[in-house]
């Protein structure tokens, strides 16, 4: 396994719509097991490929308590959400937009259709959290990002300010 480098925003490929999973070989086992590794490393709980560069319609999900990350891990190529019921205001953050945070409005539940690693179609319920992280990490695969969902004001005032705390890193 290898951590991989997480694409940070205004990186490009953030912004693009990705392609469906056609392929499941091993490439792709060992794509899930780095992006793995590479959520546990940085603290979060999903991943889309599009985040460690490739633009692929691929993520992994754990959002299990600390002591037991790893043993819930959810791999889901190709994702669909086919039902989505109920309302939910989630103060969330990004791997991909270190340091910020946007409430956003998401469904409290969402039944989803995928294909796991060797291509079998699935389905899953998720609540409250899970579904959350769900919609999130779908929204990188289709070029969506948290601050899509802030209005013009907030989004130009997030934006200033993390351009700001970047600089200040940067220049640490």
């Amino acid at each position: 396994m290898a951590k991989l480098q997480i694409r940070v925003y205004p990186d490009p490929v953030l912004k693009k719509k990705a392609e469906p999973v056609t392929d499941f070989d091993e490439s792709l086992r060992q794509l899930a097991a780095d992006m793995a590794e590479t959520m546990y490393a940085n603290d979060g709980v999903g991943l889309a490929a599009p985040q460690v560069g490739v633009s692929k319609r691929f993520l992994v999900l754990d959002v299990s308590p600390t002591e037991e990350r790893g043993r819930n891990l959810l791999v889901l190529a190709n994702p669909q959400i086919l039902l989505a019921d109920g309302d939910v205001e989630w103060d969330e953050g990004c791997l991909s937009l270190p340091g910020m945070s946007v409430k956003v409005h998401r469904k409290a539940h969402v039944q989803v259709e995928a294909q796991d690693l060797a291509g079998q179609v699935f389905r899953m319920d998720a609540d409250q959290l899970l579904a959350i992280a769900v919609q999130h990490e779908m929204d990188h695969l289709e070029g969506t990002l948290l601050l899509d969902h802030a209005s013009r004001l907030k989004r130009r005032l997030l934006i200033r300010d993390y351009q700001r705390n970047r600089m200040k890193e940067d220049s640490e």
